[in-house]
């Protein structure tokens, strides 16, 4: 079992489905009170622990565009979806000096779990309207030949003028750029963003379970990541409105 710096990340893993010996070795791993996101390998906690959150989800890809990509520009990025496409001059890097802004743009829109070295994952992009960060987008976990799109926010008042799906297509060319290919999650229950995605060209894989899971101990031992993350496990308010 493993698991990331809770500053980075509250995901953690099992090689197989866990049992209690499983559980136990995973809280003395992240400590007393510590929270953990798990998704394939996962069960029930045992007792003692507290289920934050328990939700099923769909994982989208889009491998058959990077097939797509490759038949059509073999010879590198230019093109329609490189410098020239949809990065275009409003759309930002993201990094250490925007990390404020990132953490009250994911605290209005929870779209997942965020915590504050979360953007060292790298390739995050947003868009700003009169200096304040109002749409980001970037990439979580890259497992061998994927990146996979997380953390797409749009703020309430700027809903509706596709700042996510341009974001998402920034940071999709972005993963093809490098050979790879993309995908992402959304709640099963999330019509509007899977109608989306769906046009973007993402197909459902599978489904898949995300449980988050706050190990035995008085509060007071709880990490200040951890809790200062709490919020980003409820379901993502942002992508229920597909945008």
């Amino acid at each position: 079992m493993a698991r990331f710096h809770p500053a980075i990340s509250l995901f953690g893993a099992f090689d197989q489905e866990p049992g209690p010996d499983h559980w136990a070795a995973m809280a003395r791993l992240i400590g007393p009170g510590g929270t953990v996101i798990t998704t394939g390998c996962t069960a029930t906690p045992p007792d003692g622990w507290i289920v934050e959150f328990d939700g099923e989800a769909v994982q989208m890809t889009a491998e058959q565009l990077l097939a797509e990509r490759r038949a059509v520009r073999p010879d590198g990025p230019d093109g329609p979806d490189g410098p020239d496409g949809p990065d275009g001059p409003d759309v930002l890097p993201l990094g250490a000096d925007d990390v404020d802004d990132m953490l009250e743009l994911v605290a209005l829109t929870r779209p997942g779990p965020f915590t504050s070295r979360t953007y060292e994952l790298g390739g995050y992009v947003g868009v700003r309207h009169q200096g304040r960060l109002i749409a980001m987008a970037g990439e979580r976990m890259r497992p061998v030949g994927w990146g996979e799109i997380s953390a797409v926010a749009t703020h309430p008042d700027h809903r509706g003028q596709g700042l996510a799906e341009r974001l998402v297509r920034v940071v999709v060319s972005r993963i093809f750029d490098r050979g790879d290919a993309p995908l992402l999650h959304t709640s099963t229950d999330n019509a509007n963003a899977i109608r989306l995605y769906e046009a973007m060209g993402f197909t459902i894989r599978r489904e898949t379970r995300f449980l988050a899971a706050r190990a035995p101990a008085a509060a007071a031992s709880v990490a200040a990541d951890s809790l200062k993350s709490a919020d980003s496990l409820k379901p993502a308010d942002s992508l229920k409105s597909g945008r």
